[in-house]
């Protein structure tokens, strides 16, 4: 987790639970080494309305889920996988498919009234 731009977790969603019930959803923006050895900023874009960015100093197990407290409160950070569609949603049955081209075109005439 040293180099920001190469860690596999920028860009990914948690979780935040706080006092032991999910509160909200957050994005990795930034992980950098902080000046104290072994804990590091955590920049995360919080999803509300309007989204708010926060800096957090966590070490990393904190950040992969071990639960912590700031300010006297339960916390824990939980990754959410990414959406995977399934197969069968994402390739539809060859006879579902729409069907387009000039194979399957249809000419509609146009008729006009005397």
């Amino acid at each position: 987790m040293k180099e920001e731009r190469k860690d596999p977790l920028l860009g990914s969603l948690v979780l935040i639970h706080y006092q032991d019930r999910p509160t909200i959803y957050g994005r990795i923006d930034a992980i950098e080494p902080d000046v104290k050895k072994d804990w590091y900023r955590l920049t995360l874009l919080l999803l509300t309305i309007p989204a708010k960015s926060v800096t957090w100093i966590l070490r990393e197990e904190y950040i992969l889920g071990t639960p912590f407290t700031m300010g006297g409160q339960a916390m824990r950070l939980e990754g959410v996988p990414p959406h995977r569609p399934e197969k069968a949603a994402e390739e539809a049955p060859e006879k579902t498919k729409p069907k387009s081209g000039p194979a399957h075109s249809k000419v509609i005439p146009f008729k006009r009234e005397p």
